[in-house]
């Protein structure tokens, strides 16, 4: 998506560890109206009707997969990746490495908000080795939901995690896959 990528070229950092901050636009400070074009790219790459959700993970997933549940006229459900006193007992749980805090977390969601009557859509803002979005999933398959597809903002192409999911066998479509990002500016996998 042409859109995002002229902006992530604008204004994205890339920090050592190959962290790639668009904290600019996308998940700290929200451009909507950027997300509100990314939701209709979304709802031409999936088939959205019968979803009857849009799920993610905290917390920089939210604002993208709000948008999206916005757009395609569903709720937005997110896993929680601290414990919250809020929930407790009947959640779904699935460990994982967050790539960006480097340490161990425990995704959870409640049972109440997700079931095997569900068919859902993910979508998150970044994927790059892909433990998140595999915890999320590993989530969607204890509820017996039915998953639609996945779809994320921003790829690491250059780390497993997307190419990962799609041999798999996921449908996923990713808006911006950057293949190179240093001191020189990013590449995209459009532009090769």
């Amino acid at each position: 998506m042409k859109l995002l990528e002229d902006r992530i070229r604008a204004e994205g950092k890339v920090l050592p560890g190959d962290i790639i901050k668009v904290d600019g636009f996308l998940n700290h400070k929200v451009d909507v109206c950027l997300l509100r074009e990314c939701a209709k790219e979304f709802g031409r790459l999936f088939d959205t009707s019968g979803i009857t959700a849009v799920v993610t993970v905290e917390a920089s997933g939210i604002p993208i997969a709000t948008v999206c549940a916005e757009e395609f006229g569903v709720p937005m459900i997110f896993a929680k990746k601290a414990k919250s006193d809020n929930i407790s007992g009947n959640v779904y749980t699935s460990e994982i490495t967050s790539y960006t805090y480097k340490k161990p977390v425990t995704l959870t969601l409640s049972k109440e908000w997700l079931t095997s009557e569900d068919r859902v859509l993910v979508i998150d803002d970044f994927i790059a080795n892909g433990q998140a979005l595999n915890g999320l999933i590993d989530i969607i398959r204890q509820s017996g939901a039915k998953l639609t597809g996945i779809g994320i903002a921003v790829e690491k192409g250059f780390q497993p995690g997307g190419a990962n999911l799609r041999a798999a066998g996921y449908n996923v479509h990713s808006l911006a896959i950057i293949d190179k990002a240093d001191e020189n500016g990013f590449v995209f996998r459009s532009e090769e």
